[in-house]
């Protein structure tokens, strides 16, 4: 029997290959769009499962609330992770990770760049980063070791075993392999091609202070540690240790490190989480749509299936057996199209991934992906073929037989409904992505505080730094550059954080006022094209006491509640440092968010960071010609390696660009498969209502005014998918927009747009069945069948 039902779905299939292709196209095009998403969340709900002892890796964050501010931030102090473990017996292990740093490798002939961390020796127990080869214990015993991963050892090393080989880190340091790891897989948080101790760099072996904050902290708790009596032992251990710091320490699990990370008013409130919800709706909408196309075009042939159930019924057929044969069909169907389906995920993958920026594949060996993937056909043919098989098995033999069946074309039966619903998902869509993109590009019209324009970054590394004046003076005297300046880190990075801080008239609850700290040694305001709103620049040539120095910019000062604020001290224990100048606010954070305190402070060493500002009347590539040749000059180690600041500062808007396309993307997708959906019941519409039709045009009606009447009732149906559509989608996405404190508003032509795109794309799909129902000759529609 079962053999049967498929056979005579494969006859029905073969015989009406234009309803076929239509059915298969719509629902391949859906599964393959939700096979696209779905690899994509579990993507995302993968990072950082594979390390063994996931369910007790946290990750240390401080929370900081007063009248004046209220936030949360994952960057710590440099005790913190040796005092977690010393005095708290539920800590097992704690490890520091330093910013990821380019250093310069060289062995033998090869010399070449890598990214890489400094961290504390208990990491790689914390963490189960697959060993290759060197023993687990002992990978960062001595001071010097070097732990590579496996791409990195073999640049360095080809095929040969590079355990205790000897290694040169920035033609200075001799380091020791002591192991190697498997590369990094895709689904993780950290991205680093070697590790080596914090034990080696000085600067960060004795970093003590309490209120300066550089370092992100992990610890492992014992297996039977209770999460929340951990978090209130160790909430006030900053206040402990220095009790002008009022910020509490609090432990953030691995498992919502990814997709939890944002905080509001010092509570967690959600993150990445909100896209994979986004796109996990999208992925059941556009899979939901093409199962609605398929009712539609099979309801759509009713009529013709009409008289093959009255005469399967009289020769004994029973509605179950009718309900089986239908739903076998849609299977068979669904079985097509989800072949065709991973044909076209192969097809795509290599583009989803670049738009994602991920490496996603499919693992056809994996007998997990094929028992999903054949419940995932299965469940898709029978939500597609259960309305189709249900309603048609329902007909009466005798109505059948006497061709006295009709459908309601009045009212709002079921299928209007489903019209309604893929218009309406599709719209919200389409509004959804104009929305994202327009909050983008208010973002990025916000105005940075200083020119991004013409500005390039090179890393202070090698001979740079001594050779820093000649190189800055020959680029200036050349021509190619207007100004030059060092600073910290990087300008669009907020590398480093502080409180704790005083100064005349402060309170308590100022004292939590938390200071993004950048380090420069002269020229700064002047490089960036930064507006100083009140005092001078640092300068160390001419101030040497600069050292001492400060600039604050204008959040800084509100939060502060100080009047005249240069010529004044801000305290950080016993070192008072001069306020010499106020600046206006310039972006280093998120452009989504308001600008917080800002501190630029005057340091000769604490600089990694040179800032050029090209002269743009020679040309942008010979200008980094001239620098690449002054910067060999005086540093011939090293490669020459710059970044421009406008594209880094493009980076902020990565996660909400590739929202913003994915958006799109699908929506594109759910409107085509809905305008085939819409096809569908054209053709339906047609098909029943041929006759009266041809007795229209036998009483004079044009082919124009038929057309408009058909057309008419899909206008309607649309116009009240807007209705629809519009309050659910102003709702969704002003609780998106609540996820930033910079945004737009939205406005009504967003929904007008929308809506007359919804109208336009209706009207060209339908006008081809209504214009083709339109021309046909009356006498075939009319006369006695």
């Amino acid at each position: 029997m079962i053999k049967n039902y498929f056979k005579i779905a494969w006859r029905n299939i073969r015989n009406k290959p234009g309803f076929s292709f239509i059915n298969i196209t719509g629902l391949a095009v859906g599964m393959a769009g939700a096979i696209l998403i779905f690899a994509w969340i579990q993507n995302e709900y993968s990072y950082d499962d594979f390390h063994v002892n996931k369910n007790t890796l946290y990750k240390v964050w401080n929370r900081t609330i007063s009248k004046e501010y209220a936030g949360c931030w994952d960057v710590t102090a440099g005790p913190v992770a040796k005092a977690l473990k010393d005095d708290y017996a539920e800590v097992k292990y704690s490890s520091r990770i330093y910013w990821t740093t380019e250093r310069l490798f060289s062995y033998g002939d090869k010399s070449f760049k890598a990214k890489g961390n400094d961290v504390d020796k208990p990491f790689l127990s914390m963490f189960t980063f697959p060993l290759l080869k060197g023993s687990q214990d002992h990978l960062l015993d001595d001071v010097n070791s070097l732990v590579l991963t496996q791409k990195l050892a073999r640049k360095l090393f080809g095929d040969t075993d590079p355990i205790n080989k000897l290694v040169k880190i920035n033609n200075k340091d001799t380091y020791k392999v002591t192991g190697v790891l498997k590369d990094l897989p895709n689904n993780t948080q950290f991205d680093f091609d070697y590790l080596v101790s914090i034990e080696a760099n000085p600067y960060l072996k004795y970093d003590n202070s309490w209120n300066s904050n550089s370092y992100n902290t992990y610890v492992q708790l014992q297996p039977n540690a209770n999460i929340n009596s951990v978090n209130n032992k160790i909430k006030g251990l900053l206040l402990k240790h220095d009790p002008k710091i009022n910020t509490e320490l609090f432990l953030h699990p691995l498992s919502k490190w990814r997709l939890y990370s944002n905080f509001e008013n010092g509570k967690q409130a959600g993150g990445r989480i909100q896209i994979v919800h986004l796109l996990m709706t999208i992925a059941l909408i556009i899979l939901l749509i093409a199962c609605i196309n398929f009712m539609n075009l099979s309801t759509a042939q009713s009529q013709k299936r009409a008289r093959e159930v009255g005469v399967r019924k009289v020769i004994g057929a029973t509605r179950g057996v009718l309900i089986n044969q239908f739903l076998s069909e849609s299977l068979v169907i669904t079985l097509i199209a989800g072949v065709i389906a991973i044909i076209l995920v192969e097809t795509c993958l290599p583009s989803f991934n670049q738009l994602t920026e991920k490496n996603l594949f499919i693992n056809y060996a994996d007998p997990l992906f094929w028992l999903s993937f054949i419940g995932f056909m299965f469940f898709t043919g029978l939500l597609a073929g259960s309305y189709p098989a249900f309603m048609l098995s329902s007909f009466k033999p005798v109505k059948v037989l006497k061709g006295t069946i009709t459908i309601a074309r009045n009212g709002f039966n079921l299928r209007k409904v489903l019209v309604v619903v893929q218009f309406a998902v599709a719209i919200l869509l389409v509004i959804s992505t104009i929305i994202i993109y327009r909050q983008i590009k208010f973002a990025q019209s916000r105005d940075t505080g200083y020119n991004i324009n013409n500005l390039v970054e090179v890393p202070i590394e090698g001979d740079i730094r001594k050779n820093y004046d000649l190189i800055k003076d020959e680029m200036i005297n050349r021509g190619i550059a207007s100004s030059v300046c060092k600073t910290s880190l990087s300008v669009t990075t907020d590398g480093r954080t502080a409180s704790g801080y005083g100064w005349e008239g402060t309170n308590k609850d100022q004292q939590n006022v938390l200071f993004s700290i950048v380090g420069t040694a002269g020229n700064f305001i002047n490089t960036m094209r930064m507006k100083l709103i009140d005092g001078r620049d640092i300068d160390l040539v001419t101030h040497p006491a600069d050292t001492a120095s400060c600039l604050l910019n204008e959040a800084a000062v509100k939060q502060m509640g100080i009047k005249n604020p240069v010529g004044k001290f801000i305290r950080n224990g016993a070192i008072n440092t001069l306020i010499v100048g106020v600046f206006k606010d310039f972006i280093i954070r998120s452009p989504y968010v308001n600008t917080g305190p800002m501190m630029v402070i005057g340091s000769k060493q604490w600089a990694y960071n040179t800032l050029i500002r090209l002269n743009p009347r020679s040309g942008t590539a010979k200008d980094l010609q001239v620098a690449e040749q002054i910067f060999k000059k005086y540093n011939p180690a090293y490669p020459f390696t710059y970044n421009f600041v406008d594209k880094e500062y493009e980076q902020k808007f990565n996660d909400e660009q590739k929202t913003g396309k994915l958006s799109s993307i699908f929506a594109g997708l759910t409107i085509f498969i809905s305008c085939l959906g819409l096809f569908g019941m054209a053709a339906y519409m047609a098909e029943n209502r041929s006759k009266e039709i041809g007795i229209r045009k036998v009483l004079g009606a044009s082919v124009a005014g038929i057309t408009q009447m058909l057309t008419r009732e899909f206008v309607s149906l649309v116009l009240i998918a807007i209705v629809i559509a519009t309050p659910v989608a102003w709702y969704a996405m002003n609780k998106w927009l609540q996820n930033f404190n910079y945004r737009i508003q939205i406005g009504w032509v967003t929904f007008a747009i929308a809506g007359l795109v919804a109208i336009i794309i209706a009207v060209l799909t339908v006008s081809f069945q209504s214009v083709k129902a339109a021309l046909a000759n009356p006498v075939n529609s009319i006369k006695a069948e």
